[in-house]
């Protein structure tokens, strides 16, 4: 849990975009089409390196790339913070990228791979849930610490208390337990025995053979990763919040609203998606998932169009039973996967994660021009319903045809 909460805890998180703009720095003043090329960047090195940092954590000591992974992060905000300019800036976003994708995938396999050595597989939802919670805690504290620690020293000091979060994530995920894994029996169509070597590991190729079989093989894993790529389509949205809780406090179109009612009503969202988080360790049914989505997407769409301070409320149950079926879908798909390739295949869905995200915000880019943030979400949630009556309807037939 300290390591999630860690591995978020950054300072820099609602500033970077802020330093990049700011033309009292050298090397920075970035205009906005800098700044999106930047973003393209990171969305660009995230795609292209998640699943080979999969197949290595599958390959070698996946504690260790856990280890490693925040080292690569607080080099690239090391760079931001003293070494500014268009290409540090860069570089700090493929460093960021290289860092993230070490543990995303990784973390999910090690917690999972654990649980199952213990005879706990079952407890997987209930602590990918704590994991996730305790990583929006780690938001809320990072972004809370951004003003005070620029008020004290500036960019100097976020970015260092960045760097630091990034090491001590490191030395906190140095302590996790790892047991060693053996090689995966490979099926027979996959082109002969298992590639291993003497210390029990499996090969590069039998990594990859084995998470292609893992979805060939199961149609429901393939199901479930794809319903878990598409559930992040509004996750993506994230980013647009603050905007969009902005207008629930402001009335006058030639007045901003309030940052500091903006601010608070972040913090009941960010309760909400908290909230769904942990409940998935008390209830965890696949077969909920398409109610769930479609509430969720119900009442995001009648808390935008509202346009109420209360409707933060809505918005943060919304979130609260997206965030769920989220938790829950990746715990089914885990039951589904083999160890020897199974941060593999996290990374691939991660993969399909990042290409949503990137068309999330193309679509909120061209969407701009003709509507504001409560009719963007509104619209972005009408998938949703869509999905929800797909997937409940197919829940039922499911049950019938055991009848």
């Amino acid at each position: 849990m300290c390591a999630a909460t860690l591995e978020d805890l950054i300072p820099l998180y609602p500033l970077y975009a802020v330093l990049f703009a700011d033309p009292s720095i050298p090397g920075a003043g970035l205009g906005a089409a800098e700044i999106s090329t930047l973003f393209v960047i990171w969305s660009v090195a995230s795609v292209i390196v998640e699943v080979p940092t999969g197949v290595l954590a599958d390959r070698v000591s996946r504690r260790a790339l856990l280890v490693a992974g925040p080292w690569v992060t607080a080099s690239g905000f090391a760079l931001w913070t003293f070494v500014p300019s268009f290409a540090t800036f860069a570089l700090g976003f493929v460093l960021w990228a290289i860092g993230g994708a070490m543990r995303s995938g990784t973390t999910q396999a090690l917690v999972y791979d654990e649980l199952v050595h213990l005879g706990r597989a079952h407890g997987y939802a209930r602590l990918s849930g704590a994991m996730r919670a305790a990583g929006a805690i780690g938001v809320i504290a990072g972004t809370a610490s951004a003003a005070p620690l620029f008020a004290s020293g500036g960019y100097v000091a976020v970015g260092l208390g960045s760097v630091i979060a990034c090491i001590l994530c490191s030395l906190v995920s140095a302590a996790l337990p790892e047991t060693r894994r053996a090689a995966s029996v490979v099926p027979a169509e996959t082109d002969g025995p298992a590639e291993g070597s003497d210390d029990g590991s499996v090969g590069w190729l039998q990594v990859i053979r084995s998470a292609r079989n893992s979805l060939r093989t199961q149609p429901a894993a393939r199901r479930l990763l794809l319903l878990g790529v598409g559930l992040t389509w509004i996750a993506a949205l994230d980013e647009y919040l603050p905007v969009l809780v902005g207008t629930f406090v402001s009335h006058a179109p030639d007045v901003g609203p309030d940052p500091r009612a903006v601010a608070l009503l972040m913090v009941v969202v960010s309760v909400g998606d908290i909230a769904g988080a942990l409940a998935a360790g008390r209830f965890r049914s696949v077969a909920a998932v398409g109610p769930a989505v479609g509430v969720g997407a119900t009442v995001l769409v009648a808390a935008a169009l509202w346009g109420h301070p209360v409707g933060a409320v809505g918005v943060a149950a919304a979130f609260g039973l997206l965030g769920w079926a989220r938790v829950v879908v990746d715990a089914a798909l885990q039951d589904r996967l083999e160890s020897a390739s199974r941060a593999t295949v996290t990374s691939l869905a991660g993969v399909g994660e990042e290409l949503v995200a990137i068309a999330a915000f193309a679509g909120w880019a061209i969407g701009s021009g003709w509507s504001g943030p409560a009719g963007l979400f509104a619209l972005a949630a009408l998938p949703y319903v869509v999905l929800s009556a797909v997937l409940t309807g197919g829940a039922m037939t499911a049950r019938a045809s055991r009848r």
